[in-house]
């Protein structure tokens, strides 16, 4: 099965975002309106997933990210990964915040 991919240019403003990385990544930097669930913990939280509406999956590069989409697809939801992830959506500079109040970066 072929998981529907998007650069991180290219999703909406306005998309329902989650972010499959662990806390520490999580803290250093993320999307402002992103979801934190681990990837571990995907499967005991599914019902904090919409399946009412697309959801955009994101880690660092894109690897957990793939798996969880694939997965998610697999048990009913609607999910395309983000190419590249944290990384391609620092480099294209999109919003970023921190949970230490430093600068974010993408860890």
């Amino acid at each position: 099965m072929t998981v529907p991919e998007v650069e991180a240019r290219d999703v909406p403003a306005e998309a329902y975002l989650l972010d499959v990385r662990e806390q520490d990544e999580w803290v250093a930097g993320h999307a402002p309106e992103a979801v934190h669930i681990p990837m571990t913990q995907i499967q005991s939280r599914l019902d904090e997933v919409p399946g009412d509406r697309t959801v955009y999956v994101v880690c660092r590069v894109g690897g957990r990210s793939l798996q969880v989409a694939a997965w998610l697809n697999q048990v009913g939801r609607e999910a395309i990964n983000v190419d590249g992830g944290m990384r391609s959506w620092e480099h294209e500079k999109r919003p970023m915040v921190s949970e230490t109040g430093q600068q974010p970066f993408v860890a």
